[in-house]
C-alpha cells in the first residue's frame, strides 16, 4: 500500500512538472505565433534599416554564382522575409518589412543605410519587378543585387554579390 502511494505520488509530480516546463517554455517564447516573429521589420533611423530576427536574405534566382551566360542575360531575383513592392507616390518613412531591389553591375554592396545613387553602376526596381535582361559586353562581370526601403537606404544583411561571366 505504500509503494502504490509512492508510485502514485511520482506520476502527480511528473505530471506537474511537464505542465509547469510547458507553461515556463510557452512564457520564454512569447505570445507572437512563428509567422509573426519571423517577419522582418525596419529601423525609421537614418544609419540602420535593419531586419529583426535575422532570417530575411535576398539573393540571385539565375544567374547562379559563378555561371558562364551567353548577351543577353536574363536576371531573376529573389527574396525571403522580406515583402518586394512598388515605392509609394509618396515617401514620409519606410513601410517595415518592405522594400525593392537594385542592381548594382561591376560593384560590390554597400553599407547598411547607405541611400543607393539613381545613377550608374545602380538600375533601380522603385516599380518592384524581379526581372530584367541586359545586354552585356563579354567577359567577368560582379553584380550586386541589393535591397533598398522607400527612401532607398540599404538594409542590414540584405545584399547579394555574385561574379558571370560573359561568353563571346
Amino acid at each position: 500500500m505504500h509503494r502504490e502511494r509512492r508510485t502514485s505520488q511520482l506520476g502527480s509530480r511528473v505530471i506537474a512538472l511537464t505542465v509547469l516546463s510547458l507553461a515556463l517554455l510557452g512564457a520564454a517564447c512569447g505570445s507572437q505565433s512563428p509567422s509573426q516573429s519571423a517577419q522582418p521589420t525596419q529601423s525609421t533611423a537614418k544609419a540602420s534599416s535593419a531586419p529583426a530576427g535575422g532570417g530575411a536574405r535576398v539573393f540571385f534566382v539565375q544567374p547562379k554564382d559563378g555561371a558562364t551566360v551567353k548577351s543577353p542575360v536574363q536576371f531573376e531575383f529573389g527574396s525571403d522575409q522580406i515583402t518586394i513592392s512598388p515605392v509609394p507616390a509618396t515617401v514620409e518613412t519606410p513601410r517595415p518589412g518592405m522594400g525593392h531591389h537594385h542592381l548594382g553591375v561591376d560593384t560590390d554592396c554597400l553599407p547598411a543605410g547607405e541611400v543607393i545613387p539613381k545613377a550608374s553602376p545602380w538600375i533601380h526596381f522603385g516599380d518592384g519587378k524581379t526581372v530584367i535582361e541586359m545586354q552585356l559586353s563579354p567577359g567577368p562581370h560582379k553584380f550586386a543585387l541589393q535591397i533598398g526601403d522607400d527612401q532607398h537606404r540599404t538594409i542590414q544583411g540584405l545584399c547579394q554579390v555574385i561574379n558571370v561571366t560573359v561568353a563571346q
